[in-house]
């Protein structure tokens, strides 16, 4: 670096400190500075704490506003509800009840059962199956107090623990709702819940309201209603046996007619319980002692895809204005599952429809304890099935070997029955025609009616399973080959539209069935000789198994199955018998009988008294 290059930095440096130094502010203009920067920050924090008071204010307006509107509702519900009003306005808060059964959740609205979901069962797309649930649920007591009308289902309940689950396990434990009024008196809902039960028991203790309810008042009326669910796949179907059941006090069991769009019934004497029904599941009210009396209807949700029906009860309970009061209820809510409905002793077994008279006795006594004997040991119920169907035509051979022996004998006269039809060939020779051929069945001992006498006993079993099926639980989505519900139809094509009385699928083991007793009835035709003698019956025979094919194509897969399995089974027999019947030598033995003196059986009397009646003459023998 020369010497010129560090004289003109050196000057540079001093221009710029003289600059420097002439240029710095005085000190009042640093004190004015200071001041106007001050000035500018107490003016923000003033905007802010004005916009804080603003906001406080609105916050402070806000909750005078919602304390003058709780205010005006309390004073509103204090008019309308009267010693009751403070119990008018709250939150609507949730208490779980639990057992390894069932979740029961219990609404602080009315302290009513809000929903009830069965642990152990699914929907038909697996989801948890809920009874009943949401606001529109409706139980509660409704009495006169005070000339007003109250609905202790629109009022709060307060819970006595402040648990919001309580969950049984080894022993009984339970919950206390209770409403009070301005008084202090109250109702209360006292439940109790059990381990391993499907039971709920339901406690309504009344305390101090007998100076408010009105003195002439003899029962309180509960009312009880929800709107009822689809848990399976055949909606249809499930419909069916979906309704109102009740029984009477000390008396039988009844019930509203599934099938009516709209049916209700007012019950004029004293009830034990009344029970909400669907096709596996049931919701029932049970009385320790007795209902007075009820009202109950029911309406189809035709338009529904989630609902099946709306249920209504109106029940009447006893009361007798005690200062203190307890009226003992309990609840079922749980499946409609034979053995366990029985143990109760409440007739509610009745709920599974098994059928009446002698058909249900047969499930009863016969096809139940069978069936739970098998499952006890085989999980696979299509297997189940087929053994049952095994011991049921073991059953029932000898009358089918009858049925067979009958028909042999009636095939190896058809020669002769024809000698006779074109001897008496003329319109006019038909009672002729008929005495002579009762003449040839009297001598050689055959009773025309014998083959269909034995179906006559094979008949109760084939109803009293066609009720079994569908009401069986136990085969509630229990899959089997194809079938993933034996409960509910099986479908090996869904259509793209639905066919009146047929549906919108196809069921094989439907199809199966028709198949085989189209079969059976031409091979039953084929050794009969009598629908010779009328050519209509023949096309009515194949026209059964048709309609069929319409009836069962919703119906339960089990069913259809089972009747499959019992027209093949019969085709064995069948072979079996024939090798082991020889048309000759039945004909052989009826000619036999014929050269025997036969004493006349009371038909054939019967049958000739008649003809002579009419003035007809017997052919001699």
């Amino acid at each position: 670096m020369d010497r010129n290059t560090v004289i003109g930095i050196l000057l540079i440096g001093i221009l710029l400190f003289g600059y420097s130094i002439f240029t710095r502010p005085d000190k009042e203009e640093l004190e004015k500075a200071r001041r106007k920067q001050d000035s500018i920050a107490l003016i923000e924090q003033q905007r802010i704490l004005k916009e804080t008071i603003k906001e406080q204010e609105a916050i402070n307006t806000q909750q005078t506003i919602v304390e003058d509107q709780d205010f005006v509702a309390v004073e509103n519900a204090i008019k309308e509800y009267g010693m009751f009003g403070e119990s008018a306005v709250g939150v609507q808060e949730f208490i779980i009840l639990e057992n390894d059964l069932m979740e029961i959740l219990i609404s602080s609205r009315g302290g009513r059962v809000y929903s009830v979901n069965l642990k152990k069962f699914r929907t038909h797309d697996s989801l948890p199956l809920i009874l009943f649930n949401g606001d529109s649920t409706i139980f509660g007591l409704s009495f006169f107090a005070q000339n007003r009308s109250i609905n202790t289902n629109n009022l709060f309940f307060t819970p006595e623990k402040d648990d919001k689950k309580i969950v049984v396990t080894d022993k009984s434990r339970s919950l206390a709702m209770r409403l009070y009024a301005s008084g202090g008196q109250y109702i209360e809902y006292l439940y109790t819940l059990e381990p391993g039960a499907y039971t709920l028991g339901l406690d309504v203790n009344i305390v101090g309201m007998n100076e408010i309810i009105s003195q002439n008042t003899q029962y309180l009326t509960l009312n009880w209603e929800y709107f009822v669910p689809s848990q399976e796949k055949g909606q249809d179907f499930e419909n069916q046996y979906t309704s109102i059941y009740y029984k009477y006090y000390e008396d039988e069991v009844d019930n509203l007619n599934a099938r009516s769009d709209d049916s209700k019934e007012s019950l004029k004497t004293r009830l034990k319980w009344i029970a909400f029904k669907q096709q596996f599941f049931s919701s029932v009210l049970i009385a320790d002692t007795y209902f007075s009396n009820a009202f109950v209807m029911q309406e189809n949700m035709e338009n529904s895809n989630d609902f099946l029906k709306f249920f209504r009860a109106e029940i009447s309970i006893p009361f007798e204005g005690k200062p203190n009061e307890s009226i003992p209820m309990q609840f079922y809510f749980g499946p409609n599952h034979y053995t366990t409905l029985k143990k109760y002793k409440l007739s509610m077994d009745q709920l599974v429809e098994l059928g009446w008279g002698i058909f249900g006795w047969i499930n009863r006594f016969a096809v139940i304890p069978v069936f739970n004997w098998l499952s006890r040991s085989i999980e696979n119920y299509g297997l189940i099935i087929l053994i049952l169907t095994i011991l049921i035509k073991i059953v029932i051979f000898p009358f089918t070997f009858k049925s067979y022996q009958s028909t042999a004998k009636m095939r190896v006269l058809k020669p002769q029955i024809d000698e006779i039809g074109k001897k008496f060939s003329k319109q006019e020779d038909a009672m002729k025609k008929q005495q002579a051929t009762m003449a040839l069945y009297k001598k050689v001992g055959v009773n025309p009616i014998g083959g269909c006498l034995p179906m006559v006993f094979q008949m109760p079993i084939l109803i009293a399973i066609f009720r079994f099926f569908p009401a069986s639980i136990e085969l509630r989505q229990k899959s089997f080959l194809w079938a993933d519900d034996l409960s509910s139809y099986d479908s090996v094509l869904d259509l793209p539209w639905d066919i009146p009385f047929y549906g919108d699928h196809v069921s094989l083991f439907t199809l199966l069935m028709t198949i085989s007793t189209i079969i059976y009835t031409k091979l039953n035709s084929q050794m009969q000789s009598a629908n010779a003698q009328m050519p209509g019956m023949k096309y009515m025979m194949y026209m059964f198994p048709v309609m069929m094919l319409f009836w069962f194509n919703s119906y339960a897969a089990g069913l259809s199955y089972y009747y499959f399995l019992a027209n093949i089974l019969t085709f064995g027999q069948m072979y079996l018998i024939k090798r082991f019947v020889d048309d000759e030598e039945v004909l052989k033995k009826l000619q036999v009988t014929k050269k025997k003196t036969k004493k006349k059986s009371g038909f054939q009397k019967r049958l000739e008294d008649a003809a002579k009646q009419r003035g007809y003459k017997m052919p001699k023998k």
